[in-house]
């Protein structure tokens, strides 16, 4: 049994090397199973250093998900703005206010959209009927519309 100090915790002779090992990533609900792993384990901290050849097939694998990942999520962003009828420059100025290219960058899986985005994207698939809500709550963003009063305490904004 091959054994030596823990590089984490320190302690002696703490890990302990282990081979054919299987480790499952998940990634956004996707998951990818990778075989044959061997490294060292730490029986006290739980540290594992997995060895130089099985630590690229790991990261290739995590890699190769968040990409996967990256895409699904870029080809629902599609589908319900198409299903919404709008362009990726409606569907930018309405909902994210990111830049010009923002949607065609998610919408391809190059980045990851914003969380509130995403959920944004979802519940308009979910009730698309909210799109007009959306569209009139957004014109109505003219600050100019509003009247500053000023109390000894606070100051608030009221609607004329």
């Amino acid at each position: 049994m091959k054994t030596q100090q823990c590089f984490s915790c320190g302690a002696p002779q703490g890990m302990l090397h282990f081979e054919g090992r299987a480790e499952t990533l998940c990634v956004k609900g996707l998951e990818r199973r990778v075989d044959d792993l061997s490294g060292w384990e730490c029986l006290m901290c739980g540290e594992v250093e997995l060895d130089t050849s099985c630590s690229d097939r790991y990261t290739d694998a995590g890699d190769e998900l968040v990409t996967a990942a990256r895409k699904m999520i870029g080809e629902e962003m599609k589908r319900i703005r198409r299903k919404l009828h709008l362009s990726q420059k409606e569907a930018v100025a309405l909902l994210s206010g990111g830049g010009h290219n923002a949607f065609s960058r998610y919408e391809r899986g190059e980045v990851l959209p914003p969380k509130a985005l995403t959920l944004l994207m979802r519940l308009l698939d979910r009730y698309p009927h909210l799109l007009a809500d959306a569209q009139a709550l957004a014109e109505e963003t003219d600050l100019r519309k509003f009247r500053t009063t000023v109390h000894k305490e606070h100051e608030t904004l009221t609607n004329h």
